[in-house]
């Protein structure tokens, strides 16, 4: 026999070996493991985690491929585009799979929750912003919960992971920016979707729109962004109804309940500020921080730490709303009614949206022009009293001490000036100034609840 014959054969003998024994051996042992790490988890968890994030991520793509509807989608896309109807099946298994995620609660609980409150504690301050625990610890154990958020900053899935990682596990709706190796493995094992912001195609829709509504009606607890995007102005924006009408189309009075969470977000700075304003200046909403940036801005941040020149960006802060039950909505009218939710749940993400030290400053110094210190501490002043009766934590040093402490970094960079005692909006970074002033701006409109 010639050596080449006896070496294919040997090779053989083992993948057969291997895939026969060695491998359902190895899958047991880590299935076994699994299942223990889950079974402890759900114990000290409020909602467990749903079956139907634990599913493996090749039967839920099959599940999603062969379901009536897309079944339904793939024949009208080979008619429309007049392709055979084994390639518009080709397209939707690779939109499916470009969308399952694959939910690993090991990863989650001990890599992704520990990595989320190391880097939230690291950065911020931490500070829990208005919270009813008795409405959220009564919601329905059966029920869908979904928080809707504000997005503010990429820190805001970090954040938000961190705050509710004794709640359950989240699975967020990710963009185009985070499918790139080896994040994008990461982020499936965190239990999080893919979704193309700009699609047009009708399959993809259809597949996309398919498995939210699936893991809606699973149980999977989730949480969105209406607005889409990062804020450009640091305002809370309008919502997209794309994600919001996929679930409230689907969605039954005799089946599941599905109740939103309001969540309003707001921080002293976000990372990304200047890249934010200049998006909304240039009127394109595509930004990329250059590398170099990125590097510089992580080292400096890093020496500054050690040399303890910095404490941190300041605080973060959460808020949590009074929650929003589908059920409470009825009418044949499906736009009109995904309107409707959208419209409410925005006025109350924004009605919990916590007011911090730099925003507040902001704002006195966008809106009434404060000259001075003392100025500047009169505007806080007005604020905190016109706030007193909407019943929100607000900033708890004294007045005086949070105008000094926060000034020293709009000082530092260059945002603001103080010559002869007084302080003046520098040009290049009135658009920053603004931005934050934003972020608490519709607390004291004519119109605010």
């Amino acid at each position: 026999m010639p050596l080449w014959a006896f070496v294919l054969i040997v090779l053989f003998a083992a993948v057969t070996f291997a895939s026969h024994f060695l491998f359902p051996s190895v899958r047991w042992f880590f299935r076994k493991r699994a299942e223990r790490v889950i079974a402890r988890v759900n114990e000290r968890l409020q909602r467990p985690i749903e079956p139907f994030k634990l599913a493996r991520r090749y039967d839920m793509i099959q599940r999603l491929i062969y379901d009536p509807e897309i079944t339904e989608a793939i024949v009208e896309h080979a008619r429309e585009f007049d392709v055979p109807e084994n390639v518009a099946f080709e397209q939707a298994k690779k939109y499916a799979r470009e969308i399952v995620p694959s939910f690993s609660a090991t990863a989650y609980f001990t890599i992704g929750t520990r990595l989320a409150k190391w880097l939230s504690r690291a950065f911020y301050r931490i500070r829990l912003g208005t919270f009813d625990r008795d409405a959220l610890e009564a919601l329905d154990a059966d029920a869908t919960v979904i928080f809707v958020m504000n997005h503010r900053s990429n820190m805001d899935y970090v954040l938000v992971t961190y705050l509710v990682s004794r709640a359950g596990a989240l699975s967020y709706a990710v963009g185009e920016w985070a499918r790139v190796w080896p994040l994008s493995s990461m982020i499936r094992m965190m239990g999080a979707y893919f979704i193309r912001r700009r699609s047009r195609g009708q399959l993809y829709r259809r597949v996309l729109a398919r498995y939210v509504q699936m893991a809606t009606q699973g149980g999977v607890t989730q949480a969105m962004f209406p607005e889409g995007g990062l804020s450009l102005t640091g305002a809370v924006g309008e919502p997209k109804l794309g994600l919001l009408n996929y679930i409230v189309s689907s969605y039954k009075p005799e089946g599941r309940d599905v109740i939103f969470v309001p969540v309003g977000l707001n921080y002293d700075r976000v990372f990304e500020d200047r890249f934010l304003v200049a998006a909304h200046e240039s009127g394109k909403r595509k930004f990329r921080p250059p590398f170099m940036t990125v590097i510089h801005g992580i080292w400096t941040y890093l020496l500054d730490r050690v040399t303890k020149r910095t404490r941190g960006f300041g605080t973060a802060s959460v808020g949590f709303g009074k929650p929003l039950h589908l059920s409470a909505f009825s009418g044949d009218d499906l736009d009109a009614k995904t309107e409707a939710i959208a419209a409410e749940l925005m006025d109350r993400v924004r009605a919990v949206v916590p007011v911090l030290a730099t925003p507040l400053i902001a704002h006195v110094l966008v809106t009434d022009g404060a000259s001075s210190r003392s100025a500047l501490a009169d505007g806080v002043r007005a604020r905190l009293e016109m706030l007193k009766s909407k019943d929100m934590p607000l900033p708890r040093k004294e007045v005086g001490a949070l105008v000094e402490d926060t000034l020293k970094p709009l000082l530092a960079r260059g945002f603001v000036v103080e010559k002869d005692g007084e302080i003046s909006i520098q040009p290049e970074g009135a658009g920053v100034v603004a931005y934050y002033a934003n972020t608490i701006a519709h607390h004291f409109s004519a119109s605010a609840k």
